[in-house]
């Protein structure tokens, strides 16, 4: 920085020497002290100490530099009320900073700060604060302190717990915690009584947590998580609630109480394990959005869900009247039916194809479901949200027709060699079981296309993968994987999707650039330092292009 801009309260200004007719315009000995000082997107690595020469500034922004420390000099701009120093490289904050009594807002995010003075909360007129982007593992318990924040981002860090103080915070009406480890949140954070926005993305919150004071609470997105259950309690006091987003959990059911909702505008769900949905859903007067792709749903077809948000409401009131008469959903077991068959959906399995005992929490598939198909080509299986310990053996009778086999949400530890005779099979979903390996036979299902093994304990990448040359989606992401092999997985020309989220990869291998075939590269949740999440953000062509620049020559 040019150190006339340091001493411009106190030089006199050079046409004062010459100009002896002075205009209105010139009259420099009327000139106020400097109170704004932009210096944006330069390179600058350092601030000088004289920067307290210009006590007046009430803002001063240098963000989008390579400032990797600021001066302690700092804490005498007494009138300072807005600190921008994002898009830098620091790793602390001076303790000087925390005199700056009149800061209302201080933007800190994407730098590299793994943790913040104690004395935090002495900052008490501060209305906005990001520390986004950063590598924190804990807040100062001092930021209860903070009583007149509005909005609060603490996104894309390392937290693995939110401290109960913070709901103290009687001003906050946004809170954005996206992108860290919460795998709960603080039963506290239900009394913000002013909160209108709170954004759990990207966390490994298990439940969502009752919200009875937060009334004006207007946004809540909790996706990507590993929700299972969605409460009554968890919604029937959200009575402003405009968006609810929970897509990508593990949400088997939504609660009649959702219909309370009554100024609910959009509703994601996309990607969960819900098979039915109340009907009443149809009755919430104010929701123009209903994302529902992506689930199990029995009861509504594929092409209804393609027509869009109205047609789908008009179905669901439609259906009200047809559920009050038969509040089960199930056919009703008539005199003719023998007993036997009572659980056996013969209809599914000569019309469908498909056999299917899922949703049920058995240890074991009845040995009549098998009985039942008596040499019926059966291409679908699904047997999925059961307690199975391993692969009902009675599979291999399948071996001729099956293709699609979802055993997923099981306590599967292994893969037993009759599941590596369905030479046939192109899908395979074995996602939230216990596999740790899989075994070389499995080579031997030449046309696999699509296998899920999310959420299992893979440490390493099964390499019997890497010779099924029909794969073209392999979603391995929720395990403990620590390396993969970027040549083998050159040769796998007709892979277009891999997804490693959430493993445990040190480093990207540079030639897994090479793998030009691949259109969807999922990597974010892992440890390694590069490339950096703005690379990843960029989609997989940019990062695919990233990676092949940095093969040493």
């Amino acid at each position: 920085v040019p150190q006339h801009v340091w001493r411009i309260n106190l030089d006199t200004p050079e046409e004062a020497h010459q100009n002896l007719s002075f205009g209105a315009a010139d009259r420099w000995w009327e000139q106020t002290d400097l109170t704004k000082l932009i210096l944006a997107s330069n390179k600058l690595q350092c601030l000088s100490e004289d920067i307290k020469l210009l006590p007046a500034l009430t803002v001063l922004d240098v963000h989008d530099n390579q400032l990797t420390s600021l001066p302690s000099a700092l804490g005498q701009l007494e009138n300072l009320q807005k600190l921008d120093v994002s898009h830098n490289k620091l790793k602390s904050i001076p303790e000087e900073l925390l005199q700056l009594s009149h800061l209302k807002s201080l933007l800190l995010h994407h730098n590299e700060l793994s943790h913040l003075p104690d004395g935090f909360g002495q900052l008490v007129n501060l209305e906005e604060l990001d520390v986004s982007n950063n590598h924190l593992t804990d807040i100062p318990t001092s930021f209860a302190l903070l009583i007149n924040l509005v909005r609060l981002n603490l996104a894309c860090n390392q937290l693995k717990d939110l401290p109960a103080d913070i709901s103290v915070m009687r001003s906050l009406r946004q809170l954005d915690c996206t992108k860290n480890y919460l795998e709960t949140v603080p039963s506290k954070l239900a009394t913000m009584a002013s909160l209108e926005q709170l954004y759990l993305r990207k966390n490994k919150l298990r439940s969502l947590p009752e919200f009875p004071s937060c009334k004006l609470l207007k946004e809540l997105h909790a996706g990507e998580n590993q929700i299972e259950i969605l409460n009554a309690e968890n919604l029937k006091h959200l009575n402003s609630l405009s968006v609810l987003e929970l897509r990508d959990n593990k949400i088997k059911s939504v609660p009649d109480e959702i219909t309370l909702l009554q100024k609910l505008e959009r509703l994601d769900l996309t990607n969960n394990d819900i098979s039915r949905l109340p009907y009443t859903l149809g009755n919430l007067p104010q929701l123009k959005f209903l994302a529902l792709e992506g689930n199990p749903l029995r009861t509504i077809r594929r092409d209804l869900l393609q027509k869009g948000t109205q047609e789908l409401l008009k179905y669901l009131r439609s259906k009200i009247q047809d559920d009050a008469t038969n509040p089960g959903g199930e056919p009703p077991v008539t005199a003719m039916t023998l007993p036997s068959e009572s659980r056996i959906n013969m209809h599914a399995i000569t019309t469908l194809k498909l056999l299917e005992y899922s949703d049920k929490q058995a240890a074991v598939i009845p040995e009549e479901m098998f009985d039942a198909v008596r040499g019926h080509p059966v291409a679908t299986v699904n047997f999925s949200k059961n307690q199975l310990s391993e692969i009902p053996p009675r599979v291999v009778e399948l071996k001729d027709s099956v293709c699609d086999v979802n055993l997923g949400f099981n306590k599967i530890s292994s893969v037993s060699w009759e599941l590596c005779l369905l030479r046939k099979l192109t899908h395979l979903d074995l996602r939230n079981n216990f596999l740790t390996s899989l075994p070389e036979e499995m080579e031997a299902l030449t046309g696999l296309q699509v296998i899920n093994l999310s959420f299992n304990r893979f440490k390493v990448f099964p390499g019997v993968l890497y010779r099924i040359l029909a794969l073209e989606t392999i979603l391995l992401g929720n395990n403990q994987v620590g390396s993969i092999d970027p040549l083998q997985l050159k040769g796998m020309d007709r892979l277009g999707t891999l997804d490693l989220q959430n493993n445990d990869l040190l480093q990207v291998p540079p030639e897994l650039g090479n793998c030009e075939s691949l259109r969807t590269l999922l990597l974010e949740g892992n440890p390694f330092r590069t490339p950096r999440a703005a690379v990843l953000a960029r989609g997989t062509a940019a990062l695919l292009e990233y990676l092949r620049s940095r093969i040493p020559a």
